[in-house]
C-alpha cells in the first residue's frame, strides 16, 4: 500500500519504522515543526523527521493544516492511505475524508476507552491491568471511527510510562502493517464503537502531577508510575518540591497523618496514606538531579515524621 504518514514523537517514529520494513511504501512523513528545546533553545527536529530524512523519505512540516494547506501534497501523491500516529494536531475534514481506504489511526488504548491525547498514561494511573493498541479508521469525531483491528498487553507491576509506551510503538507497528495487509485482502470488518463505554484521557497538566497522600496507596502508586520518567509526579518537604520516580505499593496503613514519613530502610522512604503507604525507591528533589532514597536519607534531607504535603505551606 502507498501511504502518507503523519507523526511526530518517538512512538510515532518507532511506527514509521515498522511501515519502511514492511511491503508498504512511505511516499512521505508530516509532521509538527522543529521546537526549541533544552536551556540553549536550539530548535531540535521531532524524532520522525529524523528518522524519515534518514530513510530519504520527504518531510513537510506545516506550520498549520488549515485552509487545505496539504491538499497539494495529497494530490501530489495520491496515497492509498494515510496513516496517523500520534501527529499532535486536530485533522481538517479535507484529509480525514480524502478518499482511498481513509485515515488510518494508530492509537494508544482499546477504544473505546481511553479517548484523547494521553491514553497510556491514563490507563496505569487508573489502575488498569490491560491496556493495548487499536487500528481505527478517523472520522470527524475525537477517537470515535470504525475499529479495524485491537491488540491487547497487559500492564504489569513493573511497568511505568516508559515501559508501556516502548511495548505499545512497537506492538502499534506490526499491528499496522498487519492490519493493511488485512485491508488489500478485503479481511477487515470495521467495527462500530459503543459511544456509552467512552471516557477522555485528556492531556496530562501540572495538577494531575500533584500527589495528596490522603487517599489509596494503590492508586498513588499507579499516579507515580504513570507520570514517571516524565513529567513526574510531586509533592512538597518541608516547603521544597520533591518529584517521584519510583516507588512501591504497600497495604500496610498506618495510624498518622497521611504524608508522613513513617521509615527510612531498606532504601526506601516510607510515606503513610490514609489507606495503606507508599515507599519511595528513586526521587528528583528541587535543584538537584534524580537519586535513589539512600542518598537523599544519608543527605539529612527528610527525616521520621516529616510530612509530605499538596502545598508549599
Amino acid at each position: 500500500m502507498r501511504v502518507i504518514f503523519m507523526g511526530t514523537p518517538d512512538l510515532a517514529k518507532t511506527v514509521l519504522e515498522a511501515l519502511v520494513k514492511s511491503d508498504n511504501e512511505v511516499l512521505c512523513a508530516i509532521t509538527q515543526p522543529d521546537k526549541p528545546k533544552g536551556r540553549g533553545y536550539e530548535l531540535t527536529p521531532p524524532p520522525v523527521k529524523v528518522y524519515a530524512l534518514e530513510q530519504n523519505i520527504p518531510v513537510y512540516q506545516p506550520q498549520t493544516l488549515k485552509n487545505g494547506e496539504l491538499q497539494p501534497i495529497i494530490d501530489e501523491y495520491k496515497p492509498d492511505a494515510i496513516i496517523v500516529a500520534a501527529y499532535g494536531k486536530l485533522l481538517p475534514p479535507y484529509i480525514i475524508e480524502f478518499g482511498g481506504y481513509g485515515c488510518i489511526n494508530v492509537h494508544g488504548s482499546i477504544l473505546p476507552k481511553y479517548r484523547g491525547a494521553a491514553p497510556i498514561q491514563r490507563a496505569i494511573m487508573d489502575g488498569e491491568k490491560t491496556t493495548g493498541i487499536t487500528i481505527m479508521k478517523m472520522d470527524n469525531g475525537l477517537d470515535t471511527g470504525d475499529i479495524l483491528t485491537i491488540e491487547e498487553t497487559d500492564i504489569t507491576e513493573n511497568d511505568n510510562f516508559e515501559t508501556m509506551h516502548d511495548r505499545l510503538a512497537v506492538i502499534g507497528g506490526d499491528l499496522l502493517v498487519k492490519t493493511l495487509k488485512m485491508l488489500e485482502e478485503g479481511n477487515v470488518v470495521p467495527v462500530k464503537q459503543d459511544n456509552t463505554l467512552s471516557n477522555y484521557a485528556k492531556k496530562i497538566e501540572k495538577t494531575d502531577c500533584l500527589i495528596d497522600f490522603n487517599g489509596d496507596a494503590y492508586y498513588i502508586w499507579c499516579r507515580i508510575r504513570g507520570l514517571s520518567p516524565i513529567p513526574l509526579s510531586f509533592a512538597y518537604l518541608n516547603g521544597k518540591m520533591v518529584k517521584f520516580v519510583d516507588a512501591e505499593y504497600s497495604d500496610k496503613t498506618y495510624d498518622t497523618e497521611p504524608g508522613t514519613v513513617v521509615s527510612l530502610d531498606n532504601a526506601r522512604i516510607g510515606i503513610a496514606c490514609k489507606k495503606g503507604s507508599i515507599l519511595i525507591k528513586r526521587l528528583l528533589p528541587e535543584g538537584k538531579g534524580r537519586m535513589n532514597a539512600t542518598d537523599f536519607i544519608n543527605g539529612r534531607r527528610v527525616s521520621l515524621n516529616d510530612v509530605f504535603k499538596s502545598t508549599k505551606e
